[in-house]
């Protein structure tokens, strides 16, 4: 079960988003519309309790049910001679192999049902949750997060006692402990009062408050960045200074800046945004 302080690593996070998409993709049949159904749905999550979210113990699942209703809400106006968009595509939730062949075939008995059928269809078949016991679709509020006048305020005083000359062998020293996930390392280049904030902009189940103290963030870090054959970490220029780029699948998914005190790191900057993150992945498509 996923803690409420802790980040969930990159790979989840993309994968997640995707799979969401893809869903809300094949019931309504529009990219930009699924797309804005994916973010409706994470306005859901941030939208409940720290209680609330705890006892969900497989937020991808819940997440899925929420697009799903989302969609079946815009699709239920069409009325039963609707137009039955989800003809086109899978993508994202057909494989290849036999099991493309099984979906195609699947595809095509489906798109003999109306549209409310068919969102009903995947639901209650496809996802195991009847469309009657889908969370309903209406957005909440996301949780008020720490004042950004406070913490630019922070962030400059920690850049003010950063030491000269040790700000990029540090991040190099944190960059070696994610990658071979050595919480003991990465918590001794931390201060004791360390904190940490991922910016994922509601777009990514990405921590909902600052992550403060040693172990906590040190915990966070290596989970964000989680040693698999499809994430890198590198040291990259950001900002003018020496930072963190996380790639997954080539794709950037997280920039992080670090802010030092006495050679130690006081502050983490994760950006997990993906709108932020579109210039980062422009350049790097226009660079190959």
């Amino acid at each position: 079960m996923e803690h409420i302080g802790d980040a969930v690593p990159l790979t989840e996070l993309l994968d997640e988003r995707r799979h969401l998409v893809g869903v809300a993709h094949w019931m309504l049949g529009s990219r930009v519309t699924a797309e804005r159904v994916a973010d409706e749905a994470y306005r859901e999550w941030y939208g409940l309790g720290d209680g609330e979210r705890s006892r969900i113990q497989a937020p991808r699942t819940w997440l899925t049910h929420v697009v799903g209703g989302l969609s079946l809400a815009r699709l239920a106006p069409l009325g039963p001679n609707g137009d039955t968009r989800g003809r086109s595509d899978c993508q994202g939730v057909c494989e290849d192999g036999p099991e493309r062949e099984v979906s195609e075939v699947l595809l095509r008995v489906v798109d003999t049902l109306s549209p409310a059928q068919r969102a009903a269809f995947v639901l209650d078949g496809l996802y195991g949750a009847p469309a009657s016991r889908a969370p309903r679709g209406a957005a909440r509020s996301v949780p008020v997060r720490a004042d950004p006048a406070v913490a630019a305020r922070q962030g400059l005083r920690a850049r003010s006692r950063r030491p000269a000359g040790r700000h990029e062998e540090t991040v190099r020293a944190v960059r070696q402990a994610c990658a071979h996930g050595n919480h003991e390392a990465l918590a001794a280049l931390l201060t004791d009062d360390v904190t940490a904030y991922f910016d994922g902009g509601g777009k990514v189940r990405a921590p909902v408050r600052p992550v403060t103290g040693d172990e906590n963030v040190a915990r966070s870090l290596i989970t964000l960045l989680s040693a698999c054959r499809r994430t890198t970490v590198d040291t990259w220029p950001v900002n003018g200074r020496t930072g963190l780029v996380a790639r997954c699948d080539e794709q950037v998914a997280a920039v992080i800046t670090l802010d030092l005190v006495h050679s130690r790191v006081a502050q983490v900057w994760a950006v997990l945004n993906p709108d932020k993150l579109r210039s980062w992945n422009r350049v790097a498509h226009e660079s190959m």
